[in-house]
């Protein structure tokens, strides 16, 4: 009886210490692993989690997913400052802002559907893969500064209120994803 229960106890002591180190290989914990080399992790794994069936553990998907995401986001806030534009009473300051930002989400959202276009040919590996791929960090980063430079034209003081708040939060977001999918095209370009 003493043999018995001390076997038991010994395989209920191994049970535990499998189930302690052992975390379950899903697509949500490879959105949540990938994610953590992004500069906005939580961020990451919010914008991505919803996809975690289609992007599997797949990391071309997981890229391209974060692009379309991007995209997603960026071509929303061009409609919504688009609107912005016909708003009545604007200065003429914050309509050259406003005008001035279209132009460079539009340019972003451009260089975002060249990214995913070209990331498409990246399913090859060796100097055809490295080429591709070398375009797309390209795209996404003029893209981000795309988005940088639309935020930095509503800096400063000359541009209060509530529109300046509106814009400013939603390039900060959409720079942030971008920022998240730059990070993921770099780091699936260094696996390969």
């Amino acid at each position: 009886m003493a043999r018995v229960f001390s076997t038991l106890m010994f395989l209920s002591f191994i049970s535990i210490a499998v189930k302690a180190n052992f975390k379950p290989s899903t697509p949500s914990n490879f959105i949540k692993s990938s994610c953590s080399i992004t500069t906005y992790p939580t961020l990451c794994v919010e914008s991505l989690s919803l996809y975690a069936t289609t992007i599997q553990k797949d990391p071309h998907q997981l890229v391209q997913t974060a692009l379309s995401v991007s995209i997603n986001k960026t071509q929303s806030t061009k409609t919504f400052v688009s609107k912005c534009l016909k708003f009545k009473g604007l200065k003429a300051r914050e309509y050259a802002a406003l005008h001035d930002c279209v132009e460079e989400i539009s340019d972003s959202v451009d260089r975002l559907s060249k990214s995913i276009k070209e990331l498409k040919l990246c399913k090859v590996k060796g100097e055809d893969f490295r080429w591709h791929i070398s375009n797309v960090e390209t795209w996404v980063s003029s893209a981000l500064t795309d988005e940088t430079t639309c935020g930095d034209g509503f800096a400063g003081n000359a541009l209060n209120g509530k529109i300046k708040g509106s814009i400013r939060a939603r390039m900060v977001n959409v720079a942030q994803v971008t920022s998240n999918a730059l990070s993921l095209v770099n780091h699936y370009a260094e696996k390969h």
